[in-house]
């Protein structure tokens, strides 16, 4: 089967000749925009003849001014989304859609509302690596609690705008090329006790289906849930072809939940863990594991996040790579 036959058997429920694979990481910071992001994309995609290709987006959200006050929130202005940093993401979108020339699919990040907003208070930096789990001790996050406590209008106008802005480079990264937007979502950060219960669900959630509105057309829309879910439920009936978690690392396994989750599933290995520290024959068991737990589901093999290029050696790469081949 061609690439994206494969890919679009797993979304129809049909199994296809093989899993299709896909892994990625953050790329140095010259490969963030332009020629260079675009051949560093190109590179790993056929280093590891991978089936599909998320986009990475390291390019910042466009803003006037820094975030240093709650009255800052009110001043963000809705964007048409494809100013500076949306506009850099869709050119690496457009020149990779040529170079590709309809072999793979592509579906490009968006970090949703609070994602964003988060990494508004604080300068761009250049580091980027996985995740960590479990209760956050980002300085970022109290300074969201405190906003939030005393200026609620502010951050849900902020939270809203933002959304719009989004939704709107959404559309424009569908334009682009792209067949889908992968959105990364994190519960985890938000329902916290200084934020209280219910703040995910009342301010955030309606942001990422505005979001996913402006992508309405993709074929291969992703809801990332990203860390530890707090209330994976939540995730499970976003309106995606694709949910993607950290089964491995956070939960739930691929066992737990292949019999009622209505996208299709893409999951199985570990990159904080098995990737980065086993062997070769330790990654490529734990896709057959994956294979296996999805049972009657067919699956989209991946990593639960981004890994650690400096960490993960390539021979697991390779590995993994070669076990999609071999079967369970």
């Amino acid at each position: 089967m061609e690439k994206i036959q494969r890919v679009e058997a797993v979304l129809a429920g049909r199994r296809p000749d093989r899993p299709p694979l896909c892994f990625w990481f953050h790329f140095s910071p010259d490969c963030v925009a332009g020629p260079r992001a675009v051949e560093a994309h190109l590179a790993h995609l056929e280093t590891y003849d991978l089936d599909f290709l998320k986009v990475m987006n390291d390019n910042r959200y466009p803003i006037p001014q820094p975030i240093c006050a709650p009255r800052d929130l009110e001043k963000l202005p809705v964007l048409a989304g494809d100013e500076d940093g949306f506009g850099r993401q869709l050119e690496l979108i457009a020149r990779l859609r040529e170079r590709l020339a309809g072999r793979v699919w592509m579906t490009t990040t968006i970090f949703n509302t609070w994602s964003t907003l988060r990494r508004l208070l604080a300068p761009q930096s250049d580091a980027h690596g996985p995740p960590t789990l479990g209760p956050s001790s980002d300085p970022r996050d109290a300074v969201l609690a405190r906003f939030l406590r005393e200026a609620p209008a502010a951050v849900a106008h902020a939270l809203e705008t933002i959304a719009t802005s989004l939704a709107r480079f959404a559309r424009n990264c569908l334009q682009a090329g792209a067949q889908g937007v992968y959105l990364s979502a994190r519960d985890d950060w938000v329902d916290t006790p200084a934020n209280g219960a219910g703040t995910y669900d009342r301010l955030v959630r309606p942001g990422d289906l505005a979001i996913l509105a402006g992508a309405e057309g993709g074929t291969f829309n992703f809801l990332h849930a990203c860390g530890r879910a707090l209330d994976f439920r939540r995730f499970a009936d976003y309106p995606v072809q694709v949910l993607h978690w950290a089964d491995r690392a956070a939960g739930p396994s691929i066992a737990e939940v292949a019999g009622w989750v209505r996208p299709a599933l893409c999951a199985g290995l570990d990159n904080l863990k098995t990737m980065p520290r086993g062997s070769p024959q330790d990654c490529a068991a734990e896709l057959a594991d994956a294979v296996r737990q999805a049972g009657d589901r067919p699956l989209l093999v991946a990593p639960g996040c981004t890994f650690d290029p400096h960490e993960v050696p390539a021979a697991n790469l390779h590995a993994i790579r070669r076990a999609v081949e071999q079967g369970p």
